[in-house]
């Protein structure tokens, strides 16, 4: 069986790389994997400058996912994974120019212990006062419309926790609004715990006790070993020499006549028995096709052979985002802040949205005295900022980092790195249009869709949906 996989980002990847594996297990099918830019791995890029490495794009993956781990350990990457250094992790959120700590017992958006809640800087007493009323929500009748996150929150805790922290935590992940994402796709436990408990800091309590609870009887059965081994696990995990280490890895394990780099594929045909591609000046015949490009790009090949399909894949929306990252001579730099970094809310008024001191998050990846500070600059609210120049942003940094943290210090090294279009939006009513999706997705045999924009942007999401795509193609070939 003739495979066309569109797209060499991590996802497409991840699915040649799962063909290959079936191949040499015996399973009658081939692949062309179809790249429009010369380098693979989409937005995983990395950079070693002076012993320092420098991520582009994503630094890291969710260590709760197994997908990214397991990844790496089949090629043969385990002993280079690193965890994050959480005994030092602390995230600070910008307030007026000052650096409040998130308070002790903060559960995602969630305040679950009062003291720190009463005593932190981060809200207004009014805003306290409605957090500690929200214990006496009622639970809220299931099966409601989808609304979004900062709905959702301001219900609970009003307007000033969504500026302050839902805003700035969600635009960190998915680079985004919070009042444009979905809060049933995005915070699905918040709202089942909505509809079972009306308070979402009851509901969080009760969660918590019930993982304490497995968490002790974990304990018991492994003789006390399990709970120490999860502990010493960070939340986060990346490779010694950045994620371009995976992409490496996996470009090293296809099959490199069957790969096509500088090859955009530009039309797309069913026909009986299978797929047209046409790319490169030919039109090619294959029995299947994995889609592993960005939505919008899927949406406008997939319009040619089904106009209702296109627009739904059009329709999802995508951020762009801009990092930079500094080196500095630690002695020079001066002291920073506990912690991993902070968060800028977007009522701020700055072009940061976030800062990862990533020398600390990540122990090794950076040689000694040396410190590497890595923001990252919204576009959404501000498309004109993508056209400005390396140095126009890299002076915003650094007037940002001098307000911010103090920081006067001449960086030995500046990156600036533009990913447009590169992260999707899970905006209100993303669950039904994935739902029409899969429908007319059924309706065309022979075709997987892969990728950040279906369910899950992260690293191990993209991977976990690559190869099952390609699994089940491969199941059809034995």
């Amino acid at each position: 069986m003739r495979t066309a996989i569109i797209g060499g980002g991590i996802a497409g990847l991840a699915a040649a790389f799962e063909l290959e594996v079936a191949r040499a297990a015996g399973a009658r099918v081939g692949y062309t994997l179809f790249e429009a830019r010369e380098r693979l791995g989409g937005c995983l890029a990395s950079e070693i400058v002076g012993g320092a490495v420098l991520e582009r794009g994503p630094d890291s993956f969710l260590s709760e996912k197994p997908a990214g781990a397991e990844l790496c350990r089949e090629l043969g990457l385990g002993d280079d994974l690193l965890a994050s250094n959480d005994a030092a992790r602390k995230t600070w959120i910008v307030v007026k120019n000052r650096l409040v700590a998130l308070p002790d017992g903060l559960m995602f958006l969630v305040p679950t212990k009062l003291i720190p809640t009463a005593l932190t800087r981060l809200f207004s007493w009014k805003t306290k006062m409605r957090m500690g009323l929200e214990l006496l929500l009622p639970p809220r009748p299931s099966g409601l419309p989808d609304e979004s996150v900062a709905a959702l929150v301001e219900r609970h805790f009003g307007i000033e926790t969504v500026e302050r922290l839902a805003d700035p935590l969600l635009s960190g992940i998915f680079g985004g609004d919070a009042t444009q994402l979905s809060a049933r796709t995005v915070l699905p436990r918040l709202v089942e715990m909505e509809s079972e408990y009306g308070s979402l800091t009851r509901g969080m309590l009760a969660a918590h006790r019930k993982m304490r609870r497995a968490a002790a009887g974990r304990n018991r059965t492994s003789g006390g070993g399990g709970s120490s081994r999860a502990a010493a696990r960070g939340a986060f995990s990346t490779l010694r020499g950045g994620m371009q280490q995976l992409v490496d890895a996996l470009t090293a394990r296809l099959d490199p006549t069957r790969v096509r780099r500088s090859t955009p594929v530009v039309g797309l045909e069913k026909v009986d028995g299978g797929w047209k591609v046409r790319a490169d000046g030919t039109m090619e015949f294959y029995d299947a096709v994995i889609m592993a490009s960005p939505a919008w790009v899927a949406g406008e090949l997939l319009g040619q052979v089904d106009a209702a399909l296109g627009e739904e894949l059009s329709a999802i929306l995508y951020s762009s985002s801009i990092t930079v990252n500094l080196i500095y001579d630690e002695a020079r730099l001066g002291p920073l802040p506990e912690g991993f970094g902070f968060l800028v809310p977007a009522i701020e008024g700055r072009a940061m949205l976030a800062c990862t001191f990533a020398h600390r998050k990540f122990l090794g990846k950076t040689p000694a005295r040396k410190a590497v500070l890595r923001a990252f600059l919204g576009v959404m609210r501000n498309e004109a900022r993508a056209a400005e120049t390396d140095a126009a942003l890299v002076g915003k940094v650094r007037r940002e980092l001098r307000e911010i943290l103090g920081v006067r210090a001449e960086p030995e090294f500046t990156q600036v790195s533009r990913w447009r279009r590169a992260m999707a939006q899970y905006a209100v009513g993303h669950q039904e249009r994935m739902e029409r999706i899969a429908a007319r997705v059924e309706e065309l045999p022979g075709l997987w869709l892969a990728g950040n924009a279906y369910d899950g942007i992260g690293i191990p999401d993209c991977i976990r949906l690559g190869r099952k795509a390609a699994r089940e193609l491969a199941a059809l070939c034995w």
